[in-house]
Order: structure tokens, then sequence, then C-alpha cells
């Protein structure tokens, strides 16, 4: 009989050992991992393929899941807000309550009811848009506002370089992309000018928006003095067009006074007509009591990328009116902010009687929007949406094109406008309520990222946004039922495969 040796006896002894011990060890991973999903994840879709992933991929699934299935952003929120609460009893300001968007989510137990100025008449059959969000939002519509649209790179850039110039104490910063362009460099400038001056300085740039380009914007700005801060740095040394979690929000506020939000990051596209890098889009300066609302976001965020709390007259001076807009920041995340955005589309379209009229680059919108639309539509109110022709994402404009036929079967008309790319985010109901700001109709906006909007209740807002809407229909042609029926099988296999990515992008 053939002995065999000590090592190949431990061998198999290690093997009759381990195997069992790993098998155990990866049912008790993929039970936990589970049981977190089935407790925490909010859709049943997201939960299921996660779980299904965990189970199938043995020891994989749940590392993954460990990796990019738990959202931390919410987790660290309350880690920051509870240590505020134990350090800070006061504030020359409103109470920060925890980055990076507020104390309340849409899911959450309902704050009791506000008061709220009263509507003007065209407005008053959308009182319960206010109602909703008083409930869901950590902010109380405001009186006595201005918003003035600014429609070109050109007029956005040079008034808030403009109001940087003449800042006296305290300069906010955030945005998603702030290249290192001509443009960029005129900011960086400015921004240097001002800490020069004396004036508080403080910038905010996304992770991943900040390697849109070489030489990275952050170092420009240190080397000018400026202190700047990059929200959640990705430790991928590139630019991630379908990145999550990302600080979407674009936001400057000078001594706590005037503001500017929108659509625009800092990059040249926004001064071009011509060209594959050319951007339209439409900018707001603002003023009035809202403006807080602008900082109170910012210096949350600020707070979460920096650990600093703003305080002090320069960012908190007492705001009076300066104008006749009923206005309400509204600022949204996957944390404690979850689906607020979601959530005001959805109530404003509930409400509308005659006209939605909408803007966005990426049109995606989930099941109960789109339901909105639709119903909206057959209901006798008429729809339109704006859309560019031409994406400047080729998997997003495939993923769009997959899912447009039935808006148009149910009677919404859906327009497409051509180059430049119109970056626009711009909604408007009946001629008196408006939604501006940073947010998509796409889930990566209204679910993934950080965004930051203003709803207005005002006819003459409202109409110049209506008139903004009405040049981009001059030059774009409506899209036909015949022409998304006829595509041929291989581009509708296309767009139907980039649509199962849809809520990645």
């Amino acid at each position: 009989m053939e002995r065999r040796g000590a090592i190949p006896i431990m061998v198999d002894v290690l093997i009759s050992f381990w195997t069992p011990l790993l098998a155990v060890l990866q049912i008790a991973a993929a039970a936990a991992a589970s049981a977190h999903a089935m407790l925490h994840k909010r859709d049943v879709r997201a939960a299921i393929g996660w779980i299904g992933l965990i189970w199938l991929v043995p020891f994989g699934g749940p590392i993954l899941y460990g990796l990019f299935g738990i959202n931390r952003i919410r987790r660290r929120a309350s880690v920051l807000r509870a240590l505020k609460s134990q350090t800070r009893n006061s504030a020359p300001g409103p109470m920060l309550t925890g980055p990076p968007s507020g104390r309340q989510g849409a899911g959450e137990s309902a704050a009791p009811m506000r008061p709220s100025p009263a509507l003007p008449p065209h407005s008053a059959h959308l009182l319960p848009v206010v109602r909703l969000l008083d409930r869901i939002t950590d902010e109380s519509l405001t009186s006595g506002n201005t918003v003035q649209p600014l429609p070109s790179g050109e007029a956005a850039y040079d008034a808030m370089l403009a109001a940087i110039d003449d800042a006296v104490q305290t300069i906010g910063l955030a945005t998603y992309i702030f290249d290192g362009d001509a443009i960029g460099r005129r900011f960086v400038d400015a921004l240097g000018r001002a800490v020069r001056r004396g004036v508080q300085v403080r910038v905010l740039v996304d992770g991943v928006g900040s390697q849109y380009s070489r030489p990275r914007i952050t170092g420009m700005l240190r080397s000018a003095g400026v202190v700047v801060a990059e929200f959640l740095p990705s430790l991928i040394p590139l630019s991630l067009h379908y990145a999550n979690l990302r600080n979407h929000r674009k936001i400057l506020v000078v001594d706590g006074r005037i503001g500017f939000t929108g659509g625009m990051n800092i990059r040249g596209g926004h001064l071009q007509m011509i060209g594959p890098a050319a951007v339209a889009d439409v900018h707001f300066r603002l003023e009035g009591p809202v403006v807080a609302h602008l900082t109170e976001t910012f210096a949350a965020d600020w707070a979460f990328a920096w650990g600093e709390d703003l305080a002090g007259e320069g960012w908190w001076p007492a705001l009076g009116p300066v104008g006749t807009v009923l206005a309400r920041g509204i600022a949204g995340g996957p944390d404690e902010a979850f689906e607020r955005v979601r959530w005001a589309l959805l109530a404003a379209l509930s409400q509308a009687q005659r006209r939605i009229r909408i803007a966005t680059p990426y049109f995606l919108p989930d099941r109960s929007l789109a339901a909105s639309l639709q119903l909206a539509a057959l209901r006798g109110v008429a729809v339109e949406v704006l859309l560019p022709e031409v994406s400047n994402l080729r998997l997003m404009q495939w993923a769009m094109q997959a899912k447009l036929y039935p808006f148009v079967a149910r009677g919404c008309r859906l327009w497409l406008t051509p180059p430049p790319f119109d970056h626009a985010k711009l909604m408007t109901v009946d001629g008196g309520w408006c939604l501006i700001g940073s947010a998509n109709w796409d889930p990566r906006s209204l679910r993934l990222n950080f965004e930051f909007v203003v709803e207005c209740y005002d006819a003459e807002i409202t109409a110049a946004l209506d008139r903004l809407i009405d040049k981009r229909l001059a030059r774009a042609r409506l899209l036909e039922k015949r022409e998304i029926v006829e595509r041929p099988l291989a581009v509708r296999l296309r767009d139907s495969a980039a649509w199962l990515l849809s809520p990645y992008l």
C-alpha cells in the first residue's frame, strides 16, 4: 500500500476544514448583505438586483454591495448632524442641520404645516404644491424676491464676475465642473483679487467635475490664495460622465445678499455658439430672502466637505424684500433630502390645468413622472418638452430615444432643438409657476446626485421663461410618431439596450 507524505495529508485536512468554513462565511456574508439591502433600499428593483448579485457571485457579490450598494452619504450626514447638535447651540444665521442637504427627506415623517405668503390669483390653484413642499422641505416659501434670467454664458459670467469684484465680506461658490480654461482663469483671478481685499472666499468643486480639464482648477485656486475643497474626491484619476453621488449644484452667493444658480458650470463651452463644445444654457441672479436658502445649502455642503461652519453677518445678513417674486430653494440628494425634487415635479404636474412646458437636456423620467406627464396630456393639458436633437452623451441619447413613443402617442409634444447642445433646465406650469436650477429629468438628478432648484410663483418670471422656451421652439422641430415607429430594428435594439442602463446614466 502506497504511503502518502505528510504534506498531502495536511492539504487534505485543510481542504476538508476550510471548504465548509468558506461556505459558512459566504452564506453569512450574503445573508447580512441581503438583509441590509432589504432594510435600506427604497426601490424594490434595486433591492432585487443587489440580492441577486450577492448570491450569484460568491464573496464578490457581498464585497461589491459593501463598496457600491451602501449609501454612506446619509450615514455621514447623520454623524455630522449629531456632532453639530452637541457643539453648536446658537448661530448668527439659520442653524445648519447637517450636510449635504438638510433635515428631512420626502420619505420621512412630514413636518408641521408652516404659514406661507398668499399666492397671486393666477397661481392660487397651485396651493397644494406649496403645502406639500412646506411638509417635505426645510425652507418656507419667501416673498419679496427678484429673479433675473441670464440667458447666455456671456450674460451669466459677466454678472457673476461683477458680483465677485464687488464683494465686501464673503463669497461662496459651488459648482460641478470648473475648467481651467480662459473663463475658468478669469474666475480664479477674480476670486484671488477678492482674497487680497480681505473677503472670505470658499470654493467647493465636485471631486469628479474638477477633473474635466488639465491642469486641475483646485491647484490654480490654491495658488491664488483661495480656500478650496473637493466634494467626495474621486480615487479614479479621470472624469466620469456617468458617475453618481456627485454634487451637481451650481451656487454662487456674494455677501449673503446676491445669489446665482441655474444650469451653468464654469467652462468655455458656454461662451461658444458653434462647434462640438458649444453649450446653450440659462442661469439666474437672485436677491431677497430666498438667497438665504442658497447660503444654507452651500454652507451645509461646505461643512460636509471641509468641516468648517460658516458664521457671521457676512454669511447671514438680514434680508428684506427687494421684489415681488414668491420663491423657495429646494436642496435634493440621496441623503436626508431624498426625492424632494422629484416630489416637487410630481406635485406641480398633478395640479396643472392648462399648460406644462419643460426644457431639459436629459429626459429619462421614472414610471410615476412619465405617467403624470402622459395623464396631464390625456386630461387636456398642453404638454411640451424640449430636448436636444444631438446629446453630448451618446448612451443617454440612445436611452432617451427608446421610450419617447408613449409620450407622443398620448398627446405630449416633443420638440428637438438643433445644436448647440441645449443644457437648460426650465419648467413652467400654467403661466404662474416655474422651476429653475440644476436638476435634469433623469434618475441621476432625481435620486443619485445632489441638486438645487428654486420654485417661483410669479407671472412675470414665468412669462420670461416661456419667452425663452418660445425662442427655442422657433428653431426646433416637432418629433413625429412616424419617425419613432419607423426606426430600423437594429437602432431600436441599440436604444433599448442603452435604456437598460438608465438607472446609471
